[in-house]
């Protein structure tokens, strides 16, 4: 349980919330500045960007709607706690960077093969362009040395982390920012090919291929917190360990069924069927169940709740 214990100095959700709002802060930025060029120039792939980028900060605020309302602790109609209210804003915030960004920017490039209309004052979208890279590239930095900490913590490969990391808010900062900096790169391509070229085609190419990155990302994103609002299973070797912790109390024999998922981000509640050694009174086995969820709760601090049933017991 060692990846588990040295789990303790994982971030928190303070370390959440300056990634969102120095999201926020540069796509509200980039995102003015796009829409003032993207008039100004008539370029519909600059168009397509500033939908892009004002459609990551609309879901960045979300995401912090995420982050608070999963903080709320149990009640009486959620005994589990709020932590999977996470997945469910997150999973809003997807599905606006598909209906808001991407729908926006294919219509857009679509327009632009139909009607076309050119582009002048190149110059300003290249200078908004390259701050907006540089501004994105800022805000990605820090998703990724999140999740750079994290996946060190866990002693995981980078990508591997990205894909198995149970807190949706900091993946979505860090895909969105990617797909930021891809989509900027579109646009100067079918910017700069316009211009050389004369043609308006490009332009509109670019703005298609920015909404499909778009849906592609929002696609992702979803189908990830769906899993995860359903119920979805920590990793497995984390779910093996958990089972030799309980294996090794003093006992317990066996582990019948296991189930370890997310109840929120770095939320994990176990439960689990175990068979006791028949010699023990029913006040020893109480002792060995209380012990034994006791015993993993301080093995990390990601398992908030653990139910336990002996054999037999229903």
């Amino acid at each position: 349980m060692r990846q588990l214990r040295r789990g303790r100095i994982v971030l928190t959700g303070s370390e959440n919330r300056r990634t969102v709002l120095l999201a926020i802060a540069t796509n509200l930025a980039v995102g003015i500045a796009k829409l003032v060029a993207g008039i100004t120039t008539g370029s519909s792939a600059m168009l397509a960007e500033s939908f892009h980028s004002m459609a990551d900060t609309g879901n960045e605020v979300l995401l912090l709607v995420a982050q608070w309302r999963s903080e709320d602790p149990p009640d009486e109609r959620h005994p589990l706690g709020h932590g999977r209210e996470t997945y469910f804003w997150a999973l809003l915030a997807s599905l606006g960077v598909f209906v808001t960004g991407a729908v926006l920017s294919l219509r857009e490039g679509v327009h632009q093969l139909r009607q076309p209309t050119e582009a002048e004052r190149f110059a300003v979208a290249y200078v908004v362009l390259l701050i907006s890279l540089a501004f994105d590239s800022v805000s990605l930095i820090q998703a990724y040395r999140q999740l750079k900490r994290e996946a060190a913590v866990l002693e995981r490969a980078f990508l591997e982390h990205l894909d198995l990391t149970s807190d949706p808010i900091v993946r979505a900062v860090f895909f969105e920012d990617s797909a930021a900096i891809a989509g900027n790169l579109i646009a100067l391509a079918g910017i700069g090919l316009h211009q050389m070229t004369g043609s308006t085609m490009p332009d509109g190419i670019a703005a298609i291929l920015i909404a499909l990155l778009l849906a592609y990302v929002a696609i992702d994103l979803m189908l990830k917190n769906r899993d995860f609002i359903i119920g979805r299973e920590v990793p497995a070797p984390l779910r093996q360990r958990v089972r030799e912790v309980i294996t090794s109390r003093p006992g317990i024999i066996a582990v019948g069924e296991l189930i370890v998922t997310f109840l929120g981000p770095r939320r994990v509640w176990v439960v689990a069927r175990v068979d006791i050694d028949d010699r023990l009174s029913g006040a020893q086995v109480k002792e060995v169940i209380g012990a034994t969820e006791g015993e993993l709760k301080r093995e990390s601090p990601y398992i908030v709740r653990v139910d336990l049933t002996p054999s037999g017991i229903r």
